[in-house]
């Protein structure tokens, strides 16, 4: 009989493994870092350019989109954001896993959980969209990629609220618990920061006002980084599982 070079041992082994804590927090960390080197950069090399409007009155901060369009960031934040797009449909496919067997008798739930799939697939979709179609190429590209983004993520964590607050009926988990509250409180400001953004945006295109645009890339920025604290959470959700990466195993005749 032939043998390779490794042993049965060493090929059924598995290749990665990692906690989920440490994969979620490494998936995250990628746009968070990615977001903080363009807004640097831009502020410190770009600032007249990134913060330039059609009103033409002075503005302190650049929002995401314009602090993203220009060169080293945008091949920054394209970098980050396309690292980081296989692992969150790894977890979006993971949490519609979870569901499934949480409510596997349950068929509102189960509707909302295949609800919650899309539009977190959506999401993400709308990410990659609106990363690699920038606003300085194809503004309406753009436009439509943040639009389907911030839509699709509303409206999943919205959904994702209801499943947990279903699912702690059933459950004394302390650390769902935590994570069902943060997922509440999330969302709340997310929506928050949605609405100021909306309004002084709105305003800055309508009054021109000095300073105004600055306080919608503010909130702007708030929507985005309690976006991935949202995300974060799954940080208690499936806190004791692994994340593995192994070869299949070999059928064995006898």
């Amino acid at each position: 009989m032939l043998q390779g070079p490794y042993g049965s041992l060493e090929r059924d082994r598995p290749l990665i493994r990692l906690p989920f804590t440490t994969f979620i927090v490494g998936t995250l960390l990628l746009p968070l870092t990615g977001m903080i080197a363009c807004l640097f950069i831009s502020l410190l090399y770009h600032f007249e350019d990134a913060t330039y409007t059609h009103c033409r009155v002075s503005n302190y901060l650049p929002s995401i989109s314009s602090a993203i369009s220009r060169v080293p960031e945008r091949y920054i934040w394209r970098c980050c954001i396309g690292l980081h797009s296989a692992s969150r449909y790894l977890v979006t496919f993971a949490y519609f896993s979870f569901y499934r067997s949480c409510f596997a008798k349950r068929m509102v739930e189960l509707l909302l959980s295949g609800l919650a799939l899309v539009c977190s697939l959506a999401e993400n979709t709308g990410l990659l969209l609106l990363t690699y179609v920038s606003s300085t190429e194809t503004y309406t590209v753009h436009k439509n990629g943040f639009i389907v983004f911030i839509a699709s993520s509303l409206l999943h964590m919205l959904i994702t609220c209801r499943l947990w607050q279903v699912n702690r009926k059933y459950s004394v988990n302390p650390e769902e618990l935590t994570s069902y509250r943060w997922k509440v409180r999330l969302f709340l400001f997310n929506v928050s920061c949605c609405l100021a953004a909306a309004y002084f945006f709105r305003r800055h295109n309508k009054y021109c006002e000095q300073g105004v645009y600055t306080l919608f890339a503010l909130f702007e920025y708030l929507v985005v980084l309690s976006n991935m604290a949202f995300h974060l959470t799954a940080f208690w959700d499936f806190r004791s599982k692994e994340v593995m990466v192994a070869t299949p195993p070999e059928d064995k005749r006898y």
